[in-house]
């Protein structure tokens, strides 16, 4: 099972603030629009996001189909195929994609501490 790209995403306060402070650590914007309160950083290979007043809770993020630089894959596990294998698994999702769509979809699950896992698929499903 290929999840994709991983990055966590951080629900902060304070996108200015929580950006500056990345930034002393190394970290630099690759993407995100800071007036949407949204900003994607990274340092070397680790990405972060910074979401100020999205989410609830910090949350672990796979993006089927995206490389590391947000660049599009030609193959990779579709995030209906992956809801389809984690299901089989025995798996209960929070929220799923539609099976019927064939473009960006997501998923959420939550793991047996509470921590929110996000599977956001931004592209289409891969042609094979």
């Amino acid at each position: 099972m290929r999840l994709g790209n991983f990055s966590v995403s951080l629900a902060v306060k304070d996108l200015a603030v929580s950006r500056a402070f990345y930034e002393k650590l190394g970290f630099r914007a690759i993407g995100g629009d800071a007036a949407q309160n949204w900003l994607i950083l990274q340092n070397e290979t680790s990405t972060i996001g910074l979401f100020q007043g999205m989410f609830d809770k910090n949350l672990l993020t796979f993006n089927p189909g995206w490389d590391r630089n947000a660049s599009p894959l030609a193959d990779f596990d579709d995030v209906r195929e992956l809801q389809r294998t984690l299901q089989a698994r025995g798996l209960t999702l929070a929220s799923a994609a539609d099976e019927a769509s064939t473009g960006p979809a997501s998923l959420m699950l939550i793991d047996p501490d509470g921590n929110p896992i996000l599977i956001d698929q931004h592209v289409p499903k891969p042609a094979r």
